[in-house]
């Protein structure tokens, strides 16, 4: 009883804004996660590195003296040649994805520790102001990461119906179809590693920013958060909408999956769970959401088999 006393739904209320904020940062981290995942079905490990990438380069421009919107527009170059250098090990070298990733992701460990000034930590000057996302303002978060998440949905929704990201989504759809149809295999997966880390790096320098410091070690685990926003949205999407949810709305849903993500965190260090064990809970979360579809359509399976039998064992009586 002591424990349920000790519990305070107003602290779990007051905590829920700032979890909407940094759902919304990941929920954007998601959506370049979605891009390999999804679209060019890749493993890409190399987002924990770029997530970090994309924090470092932002916080030390801002000290540099740069406004933040330069920060943040060079972070993403940044993040787009990290994916580049992924897709280059993976399709010019025939180096597995998951391999290539690695590779990068270990790179970019040393190069985040170079950008930082060989320092683990960064913090944002006391009283910085120029900050777009702050936990300081918690309000002015969610809705500077909800403007970035819209505009960014509706750029990558723009983007994929074109025909260069037409070209995108029917490579990861059937290799062999689309090098068919004339499309450069190689050159489809380097823009989607490319773009996809771009976004990635993106969200690392908004969270750097909500956080007020940039660490090194900040993205480890990010491609389970990636993939777990990804899982859940995909999975609430479709149990909303159905056969009706259309690509814009798997990209909303992505975003969304992120909130929901960070609600399951919330309660679960509000329940006061060790947080030691969130990447345990994290992975608990994700795989229950993969085996979700397979159980259920082998379930579907299993009874349409069995109502086949119970028709024949019918036409023989």
């Amino acid at each position: 009883m002591s424990y349920f006393s000790s519990l305070s739904p107003l602290q779990l209320l007051n905590n829920l804004p700032g979890a909407v904020a940094q759902g919304i940062i990941w929920g954007i981290m998601a959506l370049g996660v979605y891009i390999t995942f999804r679209l060019l079905d890749v493993a890409d490990l190399s987002v924990d590195g770029t997530f970090t990438t994309g924090g470092a380069v932002t916080i030390m421009l801002k000290l540099a003296g740069f406004p933040m919107w330069s920060c943040l527009i060079i972070a993403v170059l940044a993040g787009l040649v990290a994916g580049f250098v992924t897709g280059i090990l993976h399709t010019k070298l025939g180096i597995p994805a998951i391999l290539a990733g690695i590779l990068t992701q270990i790179a970019l460990y040393s190069i985040n520790l170079r950008i930082m000034d060989f320092s683990s930590n960064k913090s944002f000057a006391f009283g910085e102001k120029d900050l777009y996302v702050t936990l300081g303002n918690v309000p002015q978060a969610i809705i500077v990461s909800a403007i970035f998440a819209v505009a960014l949905i509706a750029l990558l929704y723009w983007y994929f119906g074109t025909e260069q990201g037409s070209a995108l989504r029917a490579t990861g759809s059937n290799h062999s179809m689309s090098s068919a149809q004339g499309i450069n295999i190689s050159t489809m997966k380097v823009i989607g590693l490319s773009l996809s880390n771009g976004i990635v790096a993106l969200s690392g320098g908004l969270m750097t920013q909500y956080q007020g410091f940039a660490d090194v070690n900040q993205g480890r685990g990010a491609i389970v958060t990636g993939l777990a926003a990804v899982i859940i949205g995909e999975a609430i999407g479709m149990a909303i909408l159905g056969k009706k949810m259309n690509f814009i709305g798997k990209l909303v849903f992505v975003v969304i999956g992120g909130i929901i993500y960070y609600f399951i965190m919330t309660i679960v260090l509000w329940l006061k769970l060790n947080s030691n064990d969130l990447k345990l809970f994290t992975a608990i979360i994700v795989a229950l959401f993969l085996a979700v579809p397979y159980l259920k359509s082998k379930s579907k399976s299993s009874f349409s088999k069995a109502k086949k039998r119970g028709e024949k064992l019918d036409a023989k009586d």
